[in-house]
């Protein structure tokens, strides 16, 4: 028998290469395959944040759990601008904070299920010095929420760890955004992402704290974020030889 000239490059991604064919359509396991991926996704999307499960995970870390306008799943998908405001009642309370760090379903609780806890635990050791508020974990959220939820607990800047938008081959995703000055009608231009936080498939939690940390505390020296902060590598370890 020969060998699969494919099978190398398949075992170094997850992109879906040289699937071969059957007649002139994919064969019947590739098709399985592929709607096995897109019940993952379309899954991911669709799971209820088990705001219990996440708060445990976070420990002593974790605040209140607060939510959107959005009533439920289907109308998060169809008003975004809703879950980008913050419920009324709220209850949050306004103090003097350094950052704070939100939870948030986004498109994908399953990101969050698996990876926000484990880039807490890297990232919060490596700011040292900062007074972080409680973790606010956020159901029916978008980015832009953290905004809102910054700008009543006083803090100077925000970092959202959401669920990404799934794709077929990364329903589990996680995305980090960090602003500085958070106040309702920020703009994307305004934050920065590091994305892709999904080991052992993406970017490792400890990769991922160590941007982060770099990105923050640049963010808080200059005061901005966005399109003027650049990540110049500071957070890498140096080129070999």
């Amino acid at each position: 028998m020969s060998s699969d000239p494919w099978e190398t490059l398949r075992a170094a991604t997850r992109a879906r290469v040289g699937l071969g064919r059957a007649g002139d359509g994919l064969s019947t396991a590739e098709n399985l395959r592929l709607a096995a991926a897109h019940a993952a996704a379309r899954d991911a999307v669709h799971t209820a944040l088990d705001t219990d499960a996440v708060t445990a995970a976070l420990g002593e870390r974790a605040g209140p759990v607060v939510r959107s306008q959005v009533a439920d799943r289907a109308e998060y998908l169809q008003r975004p601008d809703l879950g980008r405001r913050l419920a009324p009642d709220h209850g949050l309370s306004s103090g003097e904070f350094d950052l704070a760090v939100v939870v948030a379903d986004g498109l994908s609780a399953t990101a969050v299920h698996e990876h926000a806890a484990g880039v807490v635990d890297a990232l919060l050791p490596r700011l040292e010095g900062w007074s972080v508020a409680p973790v606010v974990v956020a159901e029916q959220a978008r980015v832009a929420l953290g905004d809102e939820i910054a700008a009543a607990l006083g803090a100077s800047m925000v970092l959202v760890l959401i669920g990404e938008r799934p794709g077929m081959s990364a329903p589990d995703s996680l995305g980090a955004y960090l602003t500085f000055g958070p106040r309702p009608g920020r703009v994307d231009s305004e934050r920065n992402c590091v994305s892709n936080i999904r080991p052992p498939d993406g970017l490792t939690y400890e990769a991922a704290a160590e941007v982060l940390a770099a990105l923050l505390t640049e963010s808080f020296r200059r005061q901005l974020s966005g399109v003027e902060l650049k990540d110049t590598g500071a957070a890498l370890p140096p080129a070999a030889g």
